[in-house]
């Protein structure tokens, strides 16, 4: 809810410990105490963007205490109101609130952006997505402190296995982003920003439940460790038990059990160079399907399970060279378990990617850049389905040139070319071009990018691999996206209106057919459709301030629309709304008390293989939330689905006959959980 300034913090020294080379400040260290802010945050109490702009001289003015918010996902090293390439913002306080409604998973926390769905997979278990400016979701990269320690393709189930609790600021790139991250980063990046230890021993706890017994403690703990370095670990447990909400036999909150644990070190030497590591542990039991004692519509139960065990590791190292050179190296590794139960069907497999990164970043008086080589790997092993195994290693060359041009205008031009070892040789360039005439900001991007196949596709996740065509002659997706955002602010109102176009080619999708004789589909296939999925959309936001109230609205249009059966016509794209809009009122005290309302809107969906309806009702969210501070605790309840909004009251869940992909359900379009309250305690300790 909201997006106000984060947590100061030394841009400079927090930039090379995570071994983005701040290339702006180089000459010129930040003062502690500035700050900034993208253009989609705002505080009615900052000055306008002159304090913050690119001088001649390459350095920033911090004569004012205004927060500098150094963006780490587009390489180059400068603040967010510089970047020509559009990034969006969540900050700590926002994610603060987030956190007192979710504390498991991120999955709230990024919804609630503009532009942003996220769309659940699996109706047995849960999963999750995230889809950027109607784009596919596993065109998405999610990213920690810029590396891929939740693989190059996260699983769906992924989004929801990841706590909010040691983030510092989230940050969101949409479109082609595969100039930067390579082909997973298609459809645009989100990277999760961790917070970053001080010089004093704090952490925080909180413990949460829900009405419908659901159970989350988590700890954050930070402190330095010697003069040169500090270091923070997160630890988290999570319960949910299996519901059925509408007593139809199956369960609408899928049960789980979950237990995490991130520990990070920071280093800084005596001549600048810095160290950052991170190591993760995730294991998690989750189970769904049908409820006890009941069946599907063949007379069997149909339990879905999945037990997860993740471990990764990550660090990055920053050497300066000289005054204008830095020398950045950076790696991460990802080993992943799952045991995947469907019905009588059990699969058991491994997914593992790799990172070896090195760049070397500099600056000029006018110009940025960064050249650099990676290696990225991608390996998947089925020990059921040995006929899906793939193993990817692509290795690339990226580069990345900001150049200003004038006060007024700065262009940036990134370029990857990679050598993969399934599909070649790829180019995936982005340029973006920033215009600051004053109060008005334009900014104008357009990239290709390349996703390479994979058996996961949504229906697949949520189905599984056992009706599956073993995969032949698929081509690489392919996309060009492009954008062009305006935003204006004037005193206490800001708004921005954003016009984007995507066209992607060889999408794949899941195609039934029969065998054995059967008179209806009982097995799919991946091929590429035909044509082009056509993207074209709309985003608008208005922001008001006054004094401790904030008020946010927002509007997405989507015309979303693929080529129809018939190879002739266009039809929209399946679970894409052509309307969704959102209202958001804050009022807050810092350190005394918040009070917030929302309420979302989500327009009309066309609904796939679905034999209960072809289009999908409109549907509201409405939400509340209060929480008071009374020293170092926090006190906190919401109230979510206040109309109690469940895609059941519409129609059916359970399918009347088991679908071709194996799965026994239809789409998820709204919500199946219905109404829930939650209410908690944050605890604050340490100086």
């Amino acid at each position: 809810m909201r997006q106000t300034m984060s947590n100061t913090l030394t841009a400079s020294t927090l930039l090379l410990a995570l071994g983005i080379p701040p290339l702006s400040l180089a000459a010129e260290p930040l003062n502690s105490q500035s700050t900034s802010v993208t253009e989609t945050q705002h505080s009615h109490a900052e000055e306008h963007d002159d304090e913050h702009g690119h001088d001649d001289d390459h350095h920033h003015d911090d004569d004012e205490n205004i927060e500098t918010i150094v963006v780490q996902a587009t390489r180059s090293g400068r603040i967010a109101n510089e970047q020509p390439v559009r990034v969006e913002l969540i900050n700590r306080e926002e994610i603060e609130e987030k956190a007192a409604m979710r504390p498991g998973n991120i999955a709230m926390l990024v919804a609630e952006t503009g532009g942003v769905r996220v769309q659940t997979t699996s109706p047995a278990l849960g999963s999750a997505n995230i889809r950027l400016q109607g784009l596919y979701g596993r065109y998405t990269q999610l990213l920690a402190d810029g590396l891929p320690l939740y693989g190059n393709q996260a699983a769906s189930i992924g989004l929801l296995q990841i706590p909010p609790t040691d983030l510092g600021r989230v940050e969101i790139i949409k479109g082609s982003a595969s100039s930067l991250y390579g082909g997973s980063a298609l459809g645009g990046v989100i990277n999760l920003v961790s917070r970053r230890p001080g010089d004093e021993f704090k952490g925080e706890t909180l413990l949460n439940l829900t009405s419908r017994d659901g159970q989350d403690l988590t700890t954050y703990i930070e402190s330095p460790l010697t003069d040169a370095m500090q270091g923070s670990v997160t630890v988290g447990a999570h319960h949910q038990a299996a519901t059925d909400i509408d007593k139809d036999g199956w369960l609408d909150l899928a049960g789980f059990e979950r237990y995490t644990a991130r520990p990070r070190l920071y280093w800084q030497g005596d001549n600048g160079q810095t160290l950052y590591s991170t190591v993760g542990l995730m294991s998690e039991k989750r189970n769904g399907g049908t409820a006890t004692g009941s069946t599907v519509a063949d007379g069997s139960s149909y339990i879905q399970a999945q037990d997860s065990e993740r471990f990764d590791g990550g660090l990055v190292f920053n050497l300066p060279l000289s005054d204008s050179l830095t020398l950045n190296s950076r790696a991460s590794a990802m080993l992943q378990q799952h045991q995947h139960r469907y019905g009588r069907v059990f699969e058991d497999d491994q997914h593992e990617s790799y990172l070896l990164e090195t760049s070397l970043a500099g600056y000029s008086d006018n110009t940025d850049w960064v050249v650099g080589a990676a290696y990225q790997a991608d390996k998947f092993v089925s020990d059921t389905f040995s006929q899906f195994d793939y193993s990817y290693q692509v290795p690339g060359l990226f580069s990345q040139l900001d150049y200003v041009f004038t006060p007024t205008v700065t262009a940036s031009v990134s370029a990857r070319l990679e050598d993969h070892s399934a599909l070649g040789t790829k180019f995936s360039p982005r340029v973006s071009l920033l215009y600051r005439p004053g109060d008005i900001t334009v900014r104008a991007s357009y990239g290709r990018g390349y996703f390479a196949p994979s058996p996961f596709v949504e229906e697949i996740e949520a189905a599984g691999l056992s009706r599956l065509e073993a995969l032949t002659d698929l081509a690489e997706e392919t996309a060009q996206t492009a954008s062009i955002d305006v935003t204006y602010r004037f005193d206490s109102i800001e708004s921005s209106v954003t016009l984007f176009g995507s066209d992607i080619k060889n999408v794949t999708e899941l195609e039934a057919f029969s065998i054995d004789g059967a008179t209806v589909p009982n097995r799919v296939r991946l091929v590429n459709a035909p044509g082009e999925s056509k993207i074209r959309g709309s985003e608008l936001l208005l922001r008001y301030y006054w004094q401790d109230l904030k008020l946010t609205a927002s509007y997405l249009y989507l015309d979303a629309t693929e080529l129809s059966d018939d190879s002739i016509s266009r039809r929209e794209i399946a679970l894409t709304p052509e309307h969704s809009a959102g209202f958001v009122a804050m009022w807050e005290q810092h350190g005394n008390f918040r009070l917030g309302f929302e309420a979302y809107y989500t327009g009309r969906q066309r609904l796939n293989d679905n034999p209960y309806a072809d289009y999908s009702s409109p549907y509201w969210h409405l939400g509340l939330m209060g929480e008071i501070t009374v020293g170092r605790f926090s006190w906190f309840i919401n109230l979510e689905n206040l109309l109690n909004v469940r895609q059941t009251d519409e129609h059916p869940m359970l399918l009347p006959v088991q679908a071709a992909s194996g799965q026994w359900t239809t789409d998820i379009w709204s919500r199946n959980d219905g109404f829930i309250a939650n209410a908690g305690v944050r605890i604050k300790f340490g100086n």
